[in-house]
C-alpha cells in the first residue's frame, strides 16, 4: 500500500510538471520534486532529495543547452520549445528520481528489496501525464462549450464561444491546482516549490545564498512555469476566435495544431517580461503570479537548504563545463 501511495503521488506530481517548472536557457531555474528540489543552469542541473531521516541525498549531471548543439534552435520563437522540451525532459528525470528515493527508504523500513519502476511503466506514466493534460484542457472545456451552445444561442458568435471555452479551461485548471493542494503530500511539493523561487531570487541577486538570505525573498517567480500555463490558456482565447471552424472535432484538432506556436510564444512573453518588468506583456503575465499564491507555498528552513543544496551541485558542475553564466 505504501509503494502505491509513493507511486500516486509520483503521477499527481507529474500531472504539475507543467506548472512547477520554471527557468530559461540562459539563467538559472529549477522545479520542485517529491520531498526535494532540483536545479538547473545552462550546462548543468542538481538534485536534493530529504530523506524521512532527515538526510539529504543527491545527485548531478552535466548538461547541454540545444543552442549550443544546433544554432537555429536558439532562433526566437523556436529556442522556446527547445528549452521547454529540455525542461520537460528533465522534469521527467528529476521526478523519477525522487519516486526512486522514496520507494527505497520504504523498502528499508519494510526490510524488502526496493521494487523496480521499468522504462515501460515510466513511458506509461509520461504518456497519462500527456493525455490527461489534452483531455482535461482541450477536450472537456470544448465538449462544455459545445454543449451550452445547444441552449445559448450567444455562443454561435465565435469570439463567445471561444471565450467560454477558455474561460471553462481556466476554472477547470485552477480547480485542479487547488483541489490537488488539499492533499497534504501536494502542499509540500508546493513549499519546495517556494524555496525553488526564493533560492533563484536570491542568487540572481548575490549569487550562491545562505537559507536566510533566500527566506527574505519573495515565491512568485516571473519565470515560473504557473505564469506560463496560464499565459497560453489567455493567449489561446485571442488565437482561436479569428477561426470560425464548424463541428466539435475540427475546432479540436485546431487547437491541437496551435498547441505548440501558443507555447513558443507564451515562451517568449515570459522571457521579455522577466527582463521587463513595467512593460505591457508583463501586465499579462500578472493572473499567473497571483496564481502562484497557490502553487507555491512558504518553505520551511530545511525545504530551503535542499533548494540552495541543488543549486550549488548545478552551478559545481557549470563551472567546470559552461563556463560564464550570464545572468540577464
Amino acid at each position: 500500500m505504501r509503494y502505491f501511495r509513493q507511486f500516486l503521488r509520483f503521477l499527481a506530481a507529474l500531472q504539475l510538471l507543467p506548472a512547477l517548472e520554471s527557468g530559461e536557457e540562459t539563467l538559472v531555474g529549477g522545479q520542485a520534486v517529491m520531498e526535494g528540489v532540483m536545479m538547473r543552469s545552462p550546462h548543468a542541473w542538481g538534485i536534493a532529495i530529504r530523506k524521512p531521516t532527515g538526510e539529504i541525498t543527491t545527485h548531478s549531471e552535466t548538461l547541454h543547452r540545444p543552442s549550443e548543439k544546433h544554432k537555429w534552435l536558439g532562433w526566437p520563437f523556436i529556442r522556446g520549445l527547445a528549452t521547454l522540451g529540455q525542461a520537460m525532459r528533465l522534469g521527467f528525470v528529476a521526478s523519477k528520481f525522487s519516486l526512486n528515493v522514496g520507494l527505497e527508504e520504504i523498502a528499508k523500513e519494510e526490510g524488502e528489496k526496493k521494487p523496480e519502476i521499468g522504462s515501460w511503466a515510466m513511458i506509461g506514466s509520461m504518456v497519462v501525464s500527456v493525455g490527461f493534460f489534452i483531455f482535461m484542457y482541450k477536450f472537456v472545456p470544448l465538449a462544455a462549450a459545445t454543449g451550452l451552445k445547444t441552449r445559448w444561442h450567444a455562443l454561435n458568435n465565435n469570439f463567445a464561444f471561444t471565450l467560454v471555452d477558455g474561460l471553462i479551461r481556466i476554472a477547470l485548471f485552477l480547480l485542479f491546482i487547488w483541489g490537488i493542494s488539499l492533499w497534504d503530500d501536494i502542499k509540500r511539493v508546493y513549499r519546495y516549490h517556494g524555496a525553488e523561487h526564493k533560492t533563484v531570487f536570491a542568487f540572481e541577486d548575490h549569487g550562491m545564498p545562505s537559507i536566510a538570505a533566500a527566506q527574505k525573498y519573495s515565491t512568485y517567480h516571473p519565470r515560473c512555469g504557473t505564469s506560463f500555463l496560464m499565459t497560453i490558456m489567455l493567449i489561446s482565447i485571442f488565437v482561436y476566435a479569428p477561426f470560425p471552424v464548424q463541428g466539435f472535432w475540427a475546432k479540436f484538432a485546431l487547437r491541437m495544431a496551435f498547441l505548440l506556436p501558443i507555447a513558443s510564444v507564451s515562451y517568449e512573453m515570459i522571457r521579455f517580461s522577466a527582463k521587463h518588468g513595467k512593460s505591457f506583456f508583463a501586465l499579462l503575465t500578472k493572473p499567473g503570479l497571483w496564481l502562484q499564491r497557490i502553487t507555491t507555498q512558504p518553505p520551511t528552513d530545511e525545504q530551503v537548504e535542499c533548494a540552495i543544496k541543488a543549486l550549488d551541485l548545478a552551478m559545481e558542475l557549470e563551472k567546470k563545463n559552461g563556463g560564464e553564466l550570464v545572468i540577464a
